[in-house]
């Protein structure tokens, strides 16, 4: 398992684009397959043997007309997804198991999941308004009416860790999170915008800083349920006051190494943190957030 890359960027397959419109051999592959099922929330079915991992399935185990996704090769072995109403055992979703997964298991949940957030949001035509069809192996739909083919979506988003240049990152607790969690700053890019103007007009907006050698890091696909996390690293640019947006964050400040240090070893550990501080809790190992925290925390951020 790589750990120089975010954990859901770690592609352990080949997604073989070239076989998704070649419904013949899609067909002669589907026997002998690898199936990931997905509830319409995005759960699968896990196993645990001293591991959990996902409790992938053959196509004799499904109904022979079950519509199917494929999602590429690996060894020579062809993997697919479905999507089934949930039927016994236990059901996790990516951010229940992420963190367990092997780089294999974890690039075909979340393209698995990319999938059946885009499929469901998107069953009409935007042209015409029609009813669509997948298509393409599962990763177009394909209009009836007007012949017209659309593809999945990537919303692009940017994450950044803003540090002072010395010891202090700035962290942020959106308005939705409890007490004591913090993560970094993150904002979708904006229609005719750069990622580095993004990474500096959102810290502005959100905490009232400003930023200057803004470095890219590393990106990460983020299904919930579209984006693209594009992760970059920032130094305090003048003055370290803080001025919240108060629809966007509840509150944000700067921490020293040593106090988010002692944090992300408290939730690693599964130790509860204490309630009396500020700091409580973190973003969790699945996240690129998590990511530039770790990297920052090593010395070896941008």
């Amino acid at each position: 398992m790589r750990d120089d890359v975010p954990l859901l960027s770690r592609a352990g397959f080949d997604r073989a684009a070239h076989h998704r419109g070649d419904a013949q051999w899609l067909a002669d592959a589907w026997p002998g397959a690898r199936v990931l099922a997905l509830s319409p929330k995005s759960a699968t079915p896990v196993a645990a043997d001293g591991t959990l991992h996902l409790a992938w399935r053959s196509a004799d185990d499904l109904a022979a007309d079950v519509p199917r996704r494929f999602l590429g090769l690996a060894e020579g072995v062809a993997y697919f997804t479905v999507t089934i109403e949930p039927v016994g055992g236990d059901w996790l979703t990516l951010r229940d198991i992420g963190p367990s997964m092997d780089d294999l298991e974890a690039g075909l949940f979340t393209s698995a999941v990319a999938l059946e957030q885009w499929h469901q949001r998107h069953t009409h035509c935007p042209l015409c308004g029609t009813p669509t069809l997948e298509s393409n192996g599962g990763w177009t739909r394909t209009c009836p009416n007007d012949g017209t083919d659309h593809f999945p979506r990537t919303d692009p988003a940017v994450i950044m860790l803003i540090h002072d240049g010395g010891d202090r990152a700035l962290l942020g607790r959106g308005a939705q999170w409890p007490a004591g969690r913090f993560s970094t700053l993150a904002g979708f890019v904006e229609p005719g915008e750069s990622l580095e103007a993004a990474v500096a007009r959102e810290v502005f907006e959100e905490v009232g800083v400003r930023v200057n050698d803004i470095v890219y890091v590393a990106s990460q696909p983020w299904p919930f349920p579209s984006s693209l996390m594009l992760g970059f690293s920032g130094r305090l640019d003048g003055d370290p006051g803080i001025r919240l947006d108060p629809v966007e964050m509840a509150e944000a400040a700067w921490f020293t190494r040593a106090e988010v240090q002692q944090v992300a070893d408290l939730v690693d550990a599964g130790t509860d943190p204490d309630p009396a501080a500020r700091l409580q809790a973190i973003s969790p190992k699945l996240s690129i957030s998590r990511y530039l925290i770790d990297r920052w925390l090593a010395g070896t951020l941008p």
